[in-house]
């Protein structure tokens, strides 16, 4: 009788370890490799509070950064930014967001952060070429009466993100370079930077996403950029004047290639000279003030030429590249690449916070089922669809800032001279003509084909102007060559973008993946 209950406890015994073993892996979360997982736990515990404690680490804290970091922590997610900086960046682009970014942004719970920075309302644009001008309205009327552009300094949009981060428990943000990713077998498992004060230190999360910026250094990683830098902006900021139509953004179709300028603030100005190619007339010899007074300032409004004027005369000149890059990601398991390190489009359009905050919106979107994410490979290979989900709105921004680009830069070409007229009348018609290209542009109607329907009507209308009211042999051959032109224009663009996943998206497999089970 004593055998047998010694026997019954000890199996009683037995199956109690059991049980408790498999309920704390029920508890923990079944690891995926258990003998990596135990080797990379004991390594975080002694150089970083990473890994168990951190869900994902996004390195950089920019509009991709901040708004994708506050993003994920709403979902419950543990975040650690690493940002280079926390200090208010000061930059001379990023200051406009487009009325389909304000939705997105919208859409995430964030549109608070355009609130106290002094954020001006956006309501449409105005052309101006040769002494003729034309303003082109958003097409708002279906959507609520807080829907509109939002222009503002770049630095205070991106500190009041930083700010309400910051102000979350579940993220950690924390100022630090990433020097590298951590690899292993494959896969991404964290980062290695260096803090404030010079400690190297190293962080580990199942999922690392990169937004490091235009300049990133560690893009190349992760994706195969082909980084074109078509021109560089001069940037000024002109104070105390008064724009020719207000809450309006203006475009100045000059020579050689465009004039932007939209207010940041109640009393400022920015002014974003476009200048072709990669170099800009010197600064400290005085040739740039003297390019931007005898050869910018006669074609500006006579409105803001006063402005224009002294602003260049206080000296505070600013310049930076303009650069654009098709997404050319390398699925990698344990990491994502967002934002200008991902993609990039020539800022003209203004369209690159939006195509941020969209990409935001799908990854989250996609995130949500998931609750761990620690099954790298699986993970990664789910997260392909993330690049095809993105093409549609993505792709159209970036075909539209590059095409229209070219078609309002100056040329000598007689057909390209002709397409750009054609594009200024074509706009100045309004109506559909107008209400087409402007939602397109405002990313309140990003579709590629809408797209391409428009383009070639701006060049169709071109050729009819040519032919009417007598055609010649003469401007037949121009017409045939503005037609040849625009398709030299838009074609490659969209081939860089990928025309399968741009217009047919749902024939990519990538496009139905579904969750990993949990």
């Amino acid at each position: 009788m004593a055998d047998r209950l010694m026997l019954a406890s000890v199996f009683v015994s037995f199956v109690g370890v059991i049980l408790f073993y498999v309920s704390y892996l029920i508890k923990n979360g079944r690891p995926h490799k258990p003998a990596s997982i135990t080797t990379k736990s004991t390594s975080i515990s002694t150089e970083c509070r990473s890994g168990d404690e951190t869900d994902v680490i996004i390195v950089g804290a920019g509009v991709a950064g901040a708004a994708l970091a506050l993003t994920l922590a709403k979902d419950g997610r543990r975040v650690h930014v690493i940002e280079r900086d926390l200090t208010e960046p000061d930059r001379i682009v990023g200051e406009l967001l487009q009325p389909g970014g304000y939705l997105k942004l919208m859409e995430l719970g964030l549109e608070d952060c355009v609130e106290n920075i002094d954020a001006q309302r956006v309501f449409g644009y105005a052309l101006f070429k040769d002494g003729k001008n034309t303003r082109l309205s958003y097409p708002l009327e279906k959507f609520h009466a807080d829907v509109a552009g939002r222009s503002f300094h770049n630095g205070r949009f991106i500190q009041r993100m930083r700010e309400k981060a910051s102000s979350l428990p579940t993220i950690r943000l924390e100022q630090g370079t990433v020097v590298s990713l951590l690899e292993e077998e494959g896969t991404i498992k964290g980062a290695l930077y260096k803090t404030k004060s010079g400690k190297e230190m190293k962080a580990y999360a199942p999922l690392t996403i990169v937004c490091d910026g235009c300049f990133s250094n560690l893009r190349r990683s992760l994706c195969n950029p082909q980084v074109d830098v078509p021109s560089c902006f001069v940037g000024l900021v002109l104070e105390n004047c008064q724009l020719p139509y207000e809450n309006h953004g203006h475009v100045v179709l000059a020579d050689p290639s465009p004039i932007l300028f939209y207010r940041i603030s109640s009393t400022e100005i920015r002014c974003l000279v476009d200048v072709p190619g990669q170099k800009v007339p010197s600064i400290s010899n005085g040739d740039l003030s003297k390019y931007l007074k005898n050869v910018v300032a006669p074609q500006i409004p006579e409105e803001l030429k006063d402005g224009f004027i002294a602003a260049v005369e206080k000296g505070n000149i600013r310049t930076m590249p303009n650069r654009s890059m098709p997404a050319a990601p390398q699925p990698t398991p344990g990491a994502l690449l967002m934002g200008d390190a991902f993609n990039m489009r020539h800022p003209l359009t203004g369209g690159g916070m939006t195509v941020a905050l969209s990409d935001i919106v799908v990854l989250r979107d996609l995130l949500r089922p998931l609750r761990d994410l620690h099954d790298s490979y699986t993970l990664c290979k789910y997260l392909e669809s993330f690049y095809t989900l993105r093409k549609p709105v993505a792709s159209t921004i970036n075909t539209l800032a590059g095409a229209l680009y070219k078609v309002f830069c100056a040329s000598p070409d007689k057909a390209r001279q002709e397409m750009r007229e054609a594009c200024f009348d074509y706009l100045s018609l309004g109506g559909v003509f107008s209400n087409g290209p402007v939602a397109l542009l405002s990313g309140l109607n990003p579709r590629p084909m809408s797209l391409v329907i428009h383009f070639f009507a701006v060049a169709v209308y071109g050729v009819g102007r040519l032919l009417l009211p007598f055609p010649s042999l003469k401007r037949m051959w121009i017409g045939a060559r503005l037609i040849s032109g625009a398709s030299g224009i838009i074609f490659p663009i969209i081939k860089a973008e990928g025309v399968r996943q741009m217009f047919f998206p749902a024939t990519v497999a990538a496009y139905y993946r579904a969750p990993p089970p949990q």
